[in-house]
């Protein structure tokens, strides 16, 4: 008995060592995972929902062919930069001002709830071809800069996760904005090859639903945005 006591003793050591071991290694991977979770989610929330960028993709690729629309895809690569760089910058000089973060984050709250609203609303996408005009990536390039989501998102939304993620680590931060532009540019990648394969996929129940599904987790954004707002304006 004695030494079945002591064979299972240094056995349930280890296990206990290698249980504190992971609950060590994955706590601080939490916040991490979080802040990539929501650039995920704000990616292909913007990926999929119809807009001036994705309605070019859309009629390129119907016009052209799928190489085409995947060219306009990329544009948010080649005009979001300064876009980032500027708001995180301004948010930056003010984060000393809790009362105009707090009207920042209530800006993001109400511009999450129209985008989950409209969101769960959708219905699928109309595109006339014939009066599709032929577009190229340096149309895309300017739809995207004369398009005020890019601006809104990240003054309101995409700042404000930046620099919180700051405060953690700058690996964070990375993770947020390497999940939102891969899944950005990927989701419409994505619509370009299947609406290049069949235009009925933007009217299909698989994509209204997708839709939808974000519009739901959006407002779920929006009262985390809610939240913060209050807290900044000491109200809780």
């Amino acid at each position: 008995m004695i030494r079945c006591a002591n064979l299972q003793y240094p056995s349930l050591v280890v296990e206990l060592r290698i249980s504190h071991q992971y609950r060590s290694f994955c706590d601080p991977m939490a916040p991490q995972i979080t802040f990539l979770f929501s650039g995920v989610v704000f990616g292909l929330s913007a990926g999929l929902s119809p807009g001036p960028l994705l309605t070019l993709v859309i009629s390129e690729t119907l016009k052209h062919d799928i190489k085409e629309g995947i060219k306009v895809s990329v544009a948010p690569l080649l005009t979001d930069l300064p876009i980032v760089i500027i708001t995180i910058l301004v948010l930056s000089r003010l984060s000393n001002m809790l009362p105009v973060l707090g009207v920042v984050s209530l800006l993001g709250c109400a511009f999450l709830t129209y985008l989950g609203y409209e969101s769960i609303t959708f219905r699928g996408v109309d595109i006339d071809v014939e009066q599709a005009k032929p577009q190229s990536i340096r149309k895309g390039v300017i739809a995207n800069f004369l398009n005020p989501s890019p601006y809104m998102f990240w003054f309101t939304i995409g700042a404000p996760l930046v620099l919180k993620a700051l405060k953690i680590s700058l690996f964070s931060a990375s993770l947020f904005i390497l999940g939102f532009y891969v899944f950005l540019v990927g989701s419409k990648v994505l619509v370009a090859v299947v609406v290049g394969k069949s235009r009925f996929f933007l009217k299909s129940r698989n994509y209204v639903y997708t839709i939808r599904f974000l519009g739901v987790i959006l407002l779920v954004f929006a009262v985390l945005f809610l939240k913060d707002s209050l807290e900044l304006f000491g109200i809780i």
